[in-house]
This record gives C-alpha cells, structure tokens and sequence, in this order.
C-alpha cells in the first residue's frame, strides 16, 4: 500500500473543498479557485466535519498504486497553495545583469543584445523585491505547477554557466564551477 497516498489530507478551517463526481475545487483565503479531475479509478472521501480528506484506490494493479500517491500530493498541493501559496526565488549573476518589472511582465537584461520580456500566466505574480538591488526575483502563486514552470522558463532565458558562473539559478542551486584552461609549463 502506498505510505503517501494511504496518509490522510488535513486541511485549515479557511479553505473550503468540493468534491464531486469528477471534479475537486479548492479554495482558500488566497483568493484562489484550484480546480483538479481525478482519475477515474481514484476514489476521493472527504469527511467535513474532521476537515480530512482520503485517497483510495480499487486494487493493487501498478498503474494504481502509482496514482494512488500522485493523486493525494497534487490534492495536499492545492490546499497548501490557496491557503499559504508557494514561491521560487532565483538569482541572477553577472556584470550588468538585471531584472525590471514593466506593467505585470518581468524584462530581463541578460548579456543578449535585447531584452528578453516574459508574461506570467494567469494567478501567478513575478516581484523584484529590492530595486537597489534588482538581481532577485521572487515568482509567487497558489499553483504549484505554474510557479515552478514559470520559474524554469525565467531560468532558461539564460542558464548558469559553470566557467564563471554567469546567469540565472534558483536560490538555493549550487552550480559546480569548472577550471578554464590552463596552459601546461612548456620547455
């Protein structure tokens, strides 16, 4: 039986749960809608009144048993997301390298020759924190999934490179730095 999807869903008093034949909203104090369609062979017991909700699958057959967990954390995620939300935060590294917010749309200035602009998607918000210092960028929303895909594509613009370290990485990724050249003493 699988540990995670066995371990039942606790959610705060502040977020309200749907569920229904096909369908499971959530909605929190973020002001957020997350609307998610389980697999049909899921079956998902929600109990008002202990605010708990369960996963449970038919049998032990492995397409089951694998979406027996998948199915409870992306349920977990949801409630997390409209009732704390999530973050990314990245890191850019370079001579001259900067991020702008420019009416909801984050520009980056990333040693191309123009400016790479990118639109968040809907319910998610891209901040610069500091403008004294605007090589931080924070990607806030209630969906997991489009934070970090949103975040992932910020990074792709320009990925760090491990000569000098050079573009964009997320806060906490370390990125192993290799040696240049070096010339071997000749005679």
């Amino acid at each position: 039986m699988s540990r995670v999807g066995r371990k039942p869903i606790q959610y705060p008093g502040d977020v309200k749960v749907q569920i229904n034949k096909d369908k499971v909203v959530v909605e929190g104090k973020k002001g957020a809608v997350l609307e998610m369609v389980p697999h049909p062979n899921m079956t998902i017991k929600h109990d008002a009144s202990s605010k708990t909700i369960t996963v449970e699958r038919p049998n032990d057959d492995r397409l089951n048993r694998s979406l027996h967990g998948l199915t409870r954390t992306l349920i977990a995620n949801m409630i997390h997301g409209v009732s704390q939300g999530f973050e990314k935060k990245l890191k850019i590294e370079g001579l001259g390298y900067q991020a702008r917010i420019d009416k909801g749309s984050i520009e980056l200035s990333v040693g191309y020759a123009n400016k790479i602009v990118l639109t968040p998607p809907q319910g998610v918000v891209v901040e610069v924190p500091d403008p004294k210092d605007p090589t931080t960028i924070i990607v806030k929303g209630a969906d997991k999934q489009k934070v970090g895909q949103f975040a992932a594509e910020i990074r792709a613009s320009r990925k760090p490179e491990p000569y000098k370290g050079k573009g964009i990485r997320y806060m906490n990724e370390v990125i192993r730095r290799k040696e240049g050249k070096s010339f071997a003493a000749g005679g």
